[in-house]
């Protein structure tokens, strides 16, 4: 096992790379059971692994706070404060943070992300995929979700995702519905794999903590979507929480043929967003929520697309792990609230959710 000493030696040695000494940084002593979580529980990090940690000014003492509990694991890491070493937003991941990621088996990218910086997160993310770490993706990460969804019981949230992960695989279609006004139908493609991101990260999938989610990309979806929770991306934090202004989506073949809202800025955005390239109106991720240690949105996407519910996603489908052969280089989720879920297939429906409660226990 490494001693602080040696830890301190070395990232020192990266001090002029990644910008600053995290262990220098206070943070509040609320956080350190969700950091905690995203170590030892979700990330299960050992002495002898490596660990590559991202993040930005914004996020120092969150960071921080991970950066302690890493040092409590006895592992080696390095830090990065993307602020400090590229122009915001960023064009690329830094060729520094790549490079170290090259020798590292665990990830954490915990930054308040900017307009158009996409690109540099798929640069993140093909490396993870590439090489098969556990990566914890953790955008947008604020001091309520540290004190909210990441102090949910995963190993929970993970049983529950397994129950409804054995369930839509061997479905060929979903239906769901809320009294807002959502009515879609999912028909699901048999040759695009579904995967949980229950917040117990593995090789297999990179996750986002909080997590809590079962997710595929659609054959085709169809129907109205109305988002009475939140939109994702940037748009998050401009607009918060849509229960007052809900943004209603009309999908034809799993694309976007009409958007309305009240807030005609957020429709005239979410429709620029989704028509950046000739894929980022089409619907690429369908999943079920299933973190059941959170009771609310609370107007951050982190969170809040693992409540429990459906939401999906306009614009990249995840390809390397789902299997859809085709690219965007944008990706908005949009979530709603209180789903009615039927799973269909050749026994019939099963009615899985009612009211945003699963019917379904692990």
């Amino acid at each position: 096992m490494k001693t602080l000493d040696t830890l301190q030696a070395i990232e020192t040695e990266v001090a002029p790379t990644a910008g600053t000494d995290l262990r220098a940084v206070a943070f509040p002593a609320e956080y350190a059971p969700g950091a905690r979580n995203a170590v030892v529980t979700c990330l299960k990090i050992k002495p002898e692994e490596k660990v590559t940690l991202i993040t930005d000014e914004s996020c120092l003492e969150i960071a921080a706070s991970l950066a302690s509990e890493l040092d409590h694991a006895g592992c080696t890491w390095n830090a990065f404060v993307v602020d400090r070493i590229a122009p915001r937003p960023l064009k690329g991941m830094p060729e520094a943070v790549l490079a170290d990621m090259e020798s590292s088996q665990v990830s954490i990218f915990a930054v308040q992300v900017q307009p158009n910086e996409l690109l540099s997160r798929m640069q993140m993310t093909d490396v993870v995929n590439r090489r098969h770490m556990r990566h914890a993706h953790m955008v947008n990460i604020t001091p309520e979700v540290m004190v909210e969804g990441m102090r949910a019981d995963f190993n929970a949230v993970d049983r529950l995702s397994q129950v409804v992960l054995d369930k839509v695989r061997k479905a060929t279609y979903v239906r769901a519905t809320t009294a807002a006004g959502t009515d879609i139908r999912a028909e699901l493609n048999p040759s695009y794999k579904w995967f949980k991101t229950s917040g117990i990260i593995s090789t297999e999938k990179w996750g986002n903590l909080p997590g809590g989610e079962c997710f595929t990309a659609p054959g085709e979806v169809n129907g109205v979507f109305v988002v009475d929770g939140v939109v994702g991306d940037f748009l998050c934090a401009r607009y918060g929480i849509l229960r007052d202004t809900p943004l209603t989506v009309k999908i034809s073949e799993n694309r976007i043929t009409s958007v309305s809202c009240a807030n005609k800025e957020l429709e005239r955005e979410f429709w620029s967003y989704t028509h950046t390239d000739e894929n980022s109106d089409r619907v690429g991720e369908f999943a079920i929520g299933t973190n059941i240690g959170v009771s609310k949105v609370i107007g951050n996407i982190l969170q809040d697309e693992k409540f429990p519910g459906i939401h999906i996603a306009f614009g990249d489908p995840y390809g390397n792990h789902t299997g859809a052969p085709w690219k965007s280089t944008t990706h908005i989720d949009v979530v709603g609230l209180s789903f009615n879920i039927w799973l269909g297939g050749d026994e019939g429906e099963e009615q899985i959710m009612r009211e945003g409660k699963f019917l379904v226990a692990a």
